[in-house]
């Protein structure tokens, strides 16, 4: 989005709509989580945006829409209904995903869907924020869908150049490729691979960060043994892949029956900071 001037926007009201990954699978930060749900990357977003308009004088609202599992009908579809129901002047679109681990997955579709779910935003007067996927070139298994997330990831460039929306280059932040930044699952993010994804979204959004605090990769972890690869990823795969497979084939979702964990646009109450001499 072309502006005229170095000075961030505020926004006052962030609507997110999404999948496991924007609902914050596996970023179980006690300081952030709340309710027995997960923080992620939008909370996160969500903090330093409250901070900023806090700072200018200005109140804040956050809503989270996004439910683990859904495929992006359900994220431009009813999620997006929902969201613009609330009036928001920032709403990250985040989906796609799912759809991309399924061999016959329909990519022009797909592009078509998002496309007119950002204009139809656009046309509110709402600003989009955009992820790409992250390059998964080390998966295992999951790399075989590398080509379908690399046109993903370049059509999601391409409705945002048409259309002003900003975007996470998650498929160029390297330090993402780091097994460290996943969970278990190899699936959903750790904490720390959430955090980093906010502060790239805070500068996707022209908000000046440290760039290194989360662009800079971690120190080379220590190697293992072929053999202990293969237990590691036998466990993997009987842990979480199974399960995955086994849902597929019966038409389940592991986000049947959820609800989105803040489905209205509320202040976003962050953790008070310790007092002074006492631990963190």
């Amino acid at each position: 989005m072309t502006r005229t001037d170095t000075t961030p926007r505020v926004w006052t009201r962030y609507v997110a709509v999404g999948d496991s990954f924007t609902e914050g699978m596996c970023d179980d930060d006690p300081a952030l989580a709340s309710g027995g749900e997960y923080a992620g990357w939008a909370d996160r977003l969500a903090a330093h945006l409250s901070e900023l308009a806090q700072a200018a004088g200005q109140g804040f609202g956050y809503a989270n829409l996004a439910v683990r599992g859904r495929k992006l009908a359900d994220v431009v579809g009813p999620q997006l209904d929902s969201a613009l129901a609330l009036e928001p002047d920032l709403v990250s679109i985040v989906g796609g995903g799912n759809d991309i681990l399924r061999p016959k997955a329909d990519l022009d579709a797909l592009a078509s869907s998002l496309e007119e779910a950002v204009k139809r935003t656009r046309a509110t007067g709402a600003d989009v924020l955009l992820a790409t996927p992250v390059d998964p070139a080390d998966a295992p298994l999951v790399r075989a869908t590398r080509g379908r997330a690399a046109v993903h990831a370049a059509n999601i460039w391409s409705i945002a150049r048409r259309h002003g929306c900003h975007v996470v280059d998650q498929w160029g932040l390297h330090a993402l490729r780091d097994w460290r930044m996943w969970s278990e699952d190899r699936i959903h993010m750790t904490s720390e691979g959430h955090r980093r994804v906010a502060l790239a979204a805070l500068e996707a959004l022209g908000i000046p960060t440290e760039r290194a605090d989360w662009s800079t990769p971690l120190e080379p972890a220590p190697p293992i043994s072929r053999r202990e690869a293969l237990q590691a990823n036998a466990q993997w795969a009987r842990d979480y892949v199974g399960p995955w497979v086994h849902r597929r084939l019966t038409g389940r979702s592991s986000g049947d029956l959820r609800r989105p964990k803040r489905p209205a646009v509320t202040p976003l109450l962050l953790p008070e900071p310790p007092a002074p001499g006492k631990d963190s």
